[in-house]
């Protein structure tokens, strides 16, 4: 088990709770996701080209994730609203997959880290490209979606091992 530290999420009776960020002091903090979805060739040559059903496939799902970054606090419970300062999400074409991958960077300065916002809009990224998409091809798989990199807070930097070693993060 690589951290033994308790679960701030819940509290002595085991309950769920919203940990109390209160007393921490606001720093700079972001944080960098990454996600994959993978398609047939021609469904990548498609997108490519522009030629998807439902148009903009690739700046329909760059927004999505930005707008969902936004709303991370509304999607998932315990996550505290954030002040965003920034957010960018890259949707780069690999033909090795093939398909696209997806990185989302997320920057706050806050009590509380952003890895969530970035986590999530890797997550919607990918989910609207499938369904911007899925009129071409129904079989296209999201994933794996993991942090890369997370800087500032009480909690230290965290960089992820290279993608050949994905199980394994050294932090």
């Amino acid at each position: 088990m690589p951290n033994a530290q308790p679960l701030t999420h819940l509290n002595a009776q085991g309950a769920a709770q919203m940990v109390d960020v209160s007393a921490k002091a606001a720093t700079v903090r972001e944080a960098i996701a990454i996600g994959s979805i993978t398609m047939q060739t021609a469904t990548l040559a498609s997108i490519q080209a522009g030629n998807a059903p439902k148009g903009d496939v690739l700046g329909t799902a760059r927004l999505a994730g930005i707008m969902a970054a936004k709303q991370t606090a509304n999607l998932i419970p315990l996550c505290h609203p954030l002040p965003l300062q920034k957010i960018t999400v890259e949707i780069q074409p690999d033909l090795t997959l093939p398909g696209y991958q997806i990185q989302a960077t997320v920057r706050t300065k806050a009590e509380t880290g952003v890895e969530m916002e970035a986590l999530t809009a890797v997550s919607v990224a990918a989910l609207t490209l499938y369904d911007m998409a899925k009129a071409l091809e129904k079989s296209m798989t999201i994933g794996p979606i993991r942090l890369l990199r997370k800087t500032g807070g009480k909690s230290g930097d965290y960089g992820a091992q290279s993608v050949g070693e994905m199980g394994a993060s050294q932090g």
